[in-house]
């Protein structure tokens, strides 16, 4: 199930589009979307993550406003997925505070998780989760590390149908349970999977990433940044002069052209709580995308620093 070249790029075409808007770096800004196989809807390729970042006090007015500032900023740059999960704590209460405080929210695509064990509080741990987030449906529910994923999936499958969620998925992280995923994935038909992929992180490309694109499920990627590992590691070091190839103009968008010119690769959510932080990952949905020898020259180039 290995891409030859020809395939990536013709896959890598089928999947990009452009859409002209306000993006930092680019006067005529280049958003990068891609399809949902399931339903053929369109999301941008660069989403946000709530993990730790929107871990805080609700009631802390400074907190909150900074969290405010960073959705806003998100869907104003063209951004749609928003992920997250009762794991997170408060986060989904931050999300729907922040929401109330935004005029405008259609851009959005909610995601989140069901992560507790049985029917009857899988269901009602689903219902608030909406309720936090303030909204009258939610897109997409996933099955937080595949926790109990037989009871909580045939009833997102009939959730979906009655039009209370749009979406249905499962989700793993940092290379966990990925027999177990594979099994799923072929059994079950999903709208989206999550995994973790990486510069460093490659696994998912031996089977995770093909098998999706052969069950025609979309793919989101959490962790793109390894936590902030790859920052840590990478960012003493300056961006090769052969970055200005593929628009890169930090170590941020470096990493997420990287994930996001994959062709099975949908959306990847790198978290953050700075407007800073959250306009140079945007940027990597704008711009030329690295080909698959560009994306062989970028993992020769980090694994020799």
């Amino acid at each position: 199930m290995k891409l030859t070249r020809r395939r990536f790029l013709q896959a890598l075409a089928a999947t990009t589009t452009l859409v002209t808007g306000l993006t930092p770096g680019f006067a005529s800004a280049e958003r990068h979307s891609r399809i949902i196989p399931s339903s053929g809807e369109r999301i941008p390729a660069i989403g946000i993550g709530s993990w730790l970042v929107f871990a805080i006090d609700p009631d802390d007015e400074t907190e909150l406003t900074t969290r405010v500032a960073v959705i806003r900023e998100f869907l104003d740059l063209g951004g749609g997925m928003i992920d997250s999960s009762p794991m997170y704590g408060v986060a989904q209460d931050v999300i729907g505070r922040s929401l109330k405080r935004i005029d405008d929210h259609s851009r959005l695509f909610s995601a989140t998780k069901v992560w507790t064990h049985g029917n009857r509080q899988g269901l009602l741990q689903m219902e608030d989760s909406r309720l936090l987030w303030g909204l009258p449906r939610l897109d997409l529910m996933q099955v937080h590390n595949l926790m109990d994923w037989q009871t909580h999936l045939p009833n997102l499958y009939d959730m979906k149908a009655e039009g209370e969620i749009r979406y249905v998925g499962v989700t793993t992280s940092h290379g966990r349970r990925h027999e177990e995923l594979i099994d799923v994935m072929r059994s079950q038909p999903l709208d989206f999977v999550q995994f973790t992929y990486n510069l460093l992180d490659r696994e998912a490309e031996e089977y995770l990433l093909p098998l999706a694109a052969d069950r025609g499920i979309a793919v989101i990627i959490n962790r793109p940044f390894q936590r902030g590992g790859l920052f840590d590691r990478f960012a003493r070091h300056r961006l090769p002069a052969w970055a200005a190839e593929i628009d890169c103009e930090n170590w941020a968008q470096f990493f997420l052209k990287f994930i996001i010119s994959h062709p099975s690769v949908t959306c990847a959510i790198p978290a953050t709580s700075r407007v800073g932080h959250l306009r140079q990952n945007m940027g990597a949905a704008c711009g030329r995308l690295p080909d698959q020898a560009m994306r062989s020259k970028m993992i020769e180039y980090v694994e020799r620093l």
